[in-house]
């Protein structure tokens, strides 16, 4: 039997929970397309965010450790799938659209410059001035303007509800009829923000100890990690090394995950939201840890930020891939020719350093420093040869 569009939307309108967005109810794309007869505009999306050049660069990017520093350690796309994933699970969980939550969990990233939240610090300092840089605005800004796959608009067109989920740092926001702003965007919104902090923190800590950066006698005090090796150490005793802390990150997630559906239950439950428009009127998110679990998250957060992101071997690393980005970034600047005809058609429309900071943050890793080695091999070798025609100059004026 085939699902057609219209069918899967009358099966959310009958089993989803009365607060979930219904794809049915979207309220639409920037720029009107014909309803797909299969696929919900969610589905769309999903696939469009996919498909993406941006999307796919996420491979080469960087999430903590430099990406081709280890074969097994997160890249952004890893990271990106993994949020995805957790999604799905407390979206399912709550009666909510995993479709539109999983999207947003796709998305949530595509913004993110190279070499990381270190290259998205260097970033934004170089545009002080020309409104700055932040990795979720540019996600933003990558579905709306910057990616080209469609010739009668730029951008994805992504429906209204997943670009809504993708501001999530902004304060909200006017919905897309005049009228009353809302305050917080839908549960699926909120779902995506929370399963992206349950992941990095974890998968941060897994990579940081497989990478020796950290050791488990520092976890002794950090309550998330006691918790749950407390547990795996009950039931498999004899469990050691990478196969033991493995296990027990698995643990810490899935207690984190299971904390989030039974919080966000009570919340949803005791503000008795019956539709989008209650959710969105919230002044608080409704999906929450428990407060024991942000306590202890808290502790995490201070901890990765003292002990891994701040590391010497990190931080020496990511500051010279980030001295990298500076001088190309101040080397299209004075030579705009180097951007290549098709970004350079924007400087007039966009100004000249947002559109350099678009070429560079859509770079990998990889290709920021074949760039660099190629431009400053170029800018030596016609220093060099200034330099030998301006001796011979000399030298015939003598």
């Amino acid at each position: 039997m085939i699902r057609t569009r219209v069918e899967k939307e009358r099966w959310e309108r009958e089993t989803l929970a009365p607060y979930a967005q219904k794809s049915g109810d979207s309220a639409g794309r920037a720029h009107n397309e014909p309803a797909h007869p299969h696929r919900t505009v969610y589905e769309r999306d999903r696939a469009r965010i996919i498909h993406s050049r941006a999307f796919r660069r996420l491979e080469y990017k960087t999430q903590v450790f430099l990406n081709g520093t280890g074969d097994h350690l997160r890249t952004r796309l890893t990271h990106t799938i993994e949020v995805a994933s957790i999604s799905r699970t407390i979206a399912r969980a709550l009666g909510l659209n995993e479709d539109l939550a999983e999207a947003i969990a796709l998305a949530h990233d595509l913004g993110h410059a190279p070499f990381g939240h270190s290259g998205e610090a260097v970033l934004d300092d170089l545009m002080r001035g020309h409104g700055g840089f932040e990795h979720n605005v540019q996600s933003l800004r990558i579905v709306e303007i910057v990616e080209r796959k469609y010739p009668r608009f730029a951008g994805l067109n992504l429906s209204w509800e997943v670009r809504e989920g993708l501001q999530k740092h902004q304060k909200f926001y006017d919905p897309p009829t005049p009228g009353e702003k809302y305050t917080s965007p839908s549960l699926e919104a909120q779902i995506a923000n929370l399963a992206d902090e349950i992941t990095y923190y974890r998968h941060d800590l897994d990579d940081g100890l497989d990478f020796q950066l950290i050791t488990p006698k520092q976890l002794d005090e950090l309550e998330v990690w006691q918790h749950s090796y407390a547990e795996v150490r009950r039931h498999f005793p004899r469990l050691r090394g990478k196969e033991l802390y493995s296990y027990v990150i698995r643990c810490m997630i899935d207690r984190q995950v299971q904390d989030v559906i039974t919080t966000s239950e009570e919340f949803i439950n005791d503000a008795g939201v019956q539709s989008t428009d209650d959710v969105r009127r919230q002044k608080k998110p409704l999906i929450r840890y428990s407060l024991t679990l942000l306590k202890a998250n808290q502790t995490l957060r201070r901890f990765l930020y003292k002990n891994l992101y701040h590391h010497p071997r990190v931080a020496s690393a990511n500051n010279r891939a980030c001295g990298l980005l500076k001088d190309v970034f101040e080397l299209y600047l004075k030579k705009p020719s180097l951007l290549g005809e098709t970004t350079a058609k924007r400087v007039r429309k966009d100004g000249l350093h947002r559109t350099v900071c678009d070429y560079l943050s859509g770079m990998t890793d990889r290709y920021l420093m074949e760039e660099h080695a190629r431009l400053f091999a170029e800018e030596r070798v016609k220093a060099s040869t200034s330099r030998r025609i301006d001796v011979g100059r000399k030298r015939r004026n003598e």
